[in-house]
């Protein structure tokens, strides 16, 4: 079967003082999901699944809508601060020279999660233990799951073989990571960070850059 992770669209800034961040996506993350949407719109989809925080299922709404199909919500997929009281788009962390910015990209394998007080192992089996089971649910399908950056790459390091923490990709907004599953528990990595239908479009492609 073939696995499609998808990062969510760019969101809003979202700060608050008695609460978890939740926010919703930015008109250009809008613009981006609207173009995903397009571009997977001829692929044969047998469900989408998200995250369900609010960035993901906005994200996986027009493709869904689109195809004729429901946005199926897992828990499991949310991001590893999903109780966070903000949100702060990294393209914002980037222009401040914030400290954030330089822990979530300059430190290699101990960016991301690993940068946070996340539990790591824990994060990374309950990621895996969801996006396997969405895997033996679709035997011989093609999936798409809108998600977070995180869940990509602890997902991708377990592919791959790499340590919780290793970040593997900076995925952009909407990016698709394609996974190729076989039933006999064979995973590969055919794409990672694939933005073929934000080319040309003057939107932002990957987190802190713009194309």
């Amino acid at each position: 079967m073939d696995l499609l992770l998808i990062r969510h669209g760019l969101p809003v800034r979202q700060e608050s003082r008695n609460g978890i961040a939740d926010p919703r996506l930015a008109p250009e993350g809008e613009e981006q999901a609207r173009r995903l949407a397009a571009y997977l719109a001829a692929e044969q989809l047998g469900a989408v699944y998200s995250s369900p925080l609010r960035r993901a299922v906005e994200t996986a709404r027009p493709l869904a809508e689109r195809l004729r199909l429901e946005v199926r919500i897992v828990d499991e997929v949310a991001e590893f601060d999903r109780d966070a009281s903000e949100y702060v788009p990294v393209e914002e962390l980037k222009a401040a020279d914030d400290p954030r910015w330089h822990a979530l990209v300059g430190n290699g394998p101990a960016a991301g999660p690993a940068a946070t007080d996340a539990d790591l192992e824990a994060f990374r089996a309950r990621v895996v233990g969801a996006v396997e089971g969405l895997v033996a649910a679709h035997p011989g399908e093609r999936i798409a799951v809108a998600c977070h950056a995180g869940v990509i790459n602890v997902y991708l390091a377990h592919v791959l073989g790499l340590p919780a923490g290793r970040w593997v990709c900076h995925p952009g907004y909407t990016a698709i990571h394609r996974i190729a599953a076989s039933r006999q528990g064979h995973r590969n990595v055919v794409t990672m960070n694939e933005t073929a239908h934000l080319r040309g479009s003057g939107l932002t492609i990957s987190p802190g850059w713009a194309g």
